[in-house]
């Protein structure tokens, strides 16, 4: 994936992300990653969240921005 040409970064804050994009709350949960909708606290980047979850982040941008394309 070129990351130049993601419509995401890894560190925006879950807040701001789901704020701006509440479609990808799926696949947030899907990945394990907590957020605002899931009931659970969402402090933190999307990086920080994927790497406590021991997840790639990389492919996680890649599901997201096809979500939000």
């Amino acid at each position: 994936m070129n990351i130049s040409k993601s419509l995401i970064h890894s560190d925006i804050t879950i807040e701001e992300f789901v704020e701006q994009y509440p479609e990808v709350v799926r696949i947030l949960m899907e990945e394990g990653i907590p957020c605002i909708i899931c009931s659970e606290p969402f402090w933190g980047t999307l990086r920080e969240n994927a790497e406590k979850r021991g997840k790639n982040i990389l492919e996680i941008i890649e599901k997201l921005n096809q979500c939000i394309k």
